[in-house]
């Protein structure tokens, strides 16, 4: 599971390190967040090829997939790999959950400073009890970590795995829950190491010295990070077996 690909420069990084990841850890299935890959805000169709070409199964998203129309249509295609968080209204296009008969991902996005939205914990019993006896992987997309934490132990027992996005800061706090699931509080991002967040420093450097709101720009090319966790699981009890960070760097 990939965090927040921000970005050209994430996701040309992202091109150049995931099919040589996946190949030497034998993953079989990739989950990537990619709410920030269109200029740093939103998805396109174009994002979103890229994101498929490189070898990634599934997107989720966050509080910025409604910044691109264009990907519309595409959340609202049949069984579509490309999520918004299923706590939205259900009259906004797309959903939050696909499946097939290997496993399950759920998007939520986080009720902690993040707008008003649904809170992840009001509907989740009624999609697990939907899903059949397959892996669930959840991306909460959240800006407080407890929120993350406290969803993670709720369902501990009940799902595979539960991984934050949003901050763009990776956490070392990955770990196997008591009753086999798999929890971290952010999986990090994928974008340019030297800046805040993936983005420019200097605007936000002029929003907190004098309220200037400049146009924030992810930066494309220099040294970058790739962040992610690799899960696997029990084939017979659908439990996490291992949990590890894969964290890279490379130049663009």
């Amino acid at each position: 599971m990939i965090g927040d690909i921000v970005g050209k420069g994430g996701r040309k990084t992202l091109q150049k390190l995931l099919p040589t990841i996946i190949k030497e850890n034998q993953i079989n299935f990739v989950i990537a967040q990619g709410e920030n890959s269109a200029g740093g805000f939103g998805i396109t169709k174009k994002t979103s090829k890229d994101f498929f070409d490189s070898g990634v199964d599934v997107i989720t998203s966050g509080n910025h997939i409604w910044d691109k129309s264009d990907i519309f249509e595409d959340l609202d295609a049949l069984n579509s790999k490309i999520l918004r968080p299923n706590n939205y209204p259900k009259d906004k296009p797309g959903t939050g959950v696909f499946f097939n008969n290997e496993l399950a991902v759920i998007n939520l996005l986080g009720s902690v400073w993040m707008g008003k939205i649904d809170s992840p914990f009001d509907s989740i019993n009624n999609i697990l009890n939907e899903l059949p006896n397959i892996p669930i992987f959840i991306d909460l997309h959240a800006e407080a970590t407890s929120e993350k934490a406290a969803l993670a132990w709720y369902l501990d027992g009940r799902i595979s795995g539960l991984v934050g996005t949003h901050t763009h800061v990776a956490t070392c706090d990955h770990k196997i829950l008591p009753q086999g699931t798999a929890f971290v509080s952010d999986l990090g991002m994928v974008g340019a190491k030297n800046s805040i967040l993936g983005f420019d420093k200097d605007a936000s450097l002029s929003r907190f010295f004098n309220g200037e709101r400049k146009r924030m720009l992810p930066i494309e090319k220099g040294e970058m990070i790739f962040n992610s966790v690799l899960i696997e699981t029990d084939n017979t009890t659908k439990k996490t077996a291992s949990i590890s960070r894969i964290d890279e760097h490379t130049i663009i």
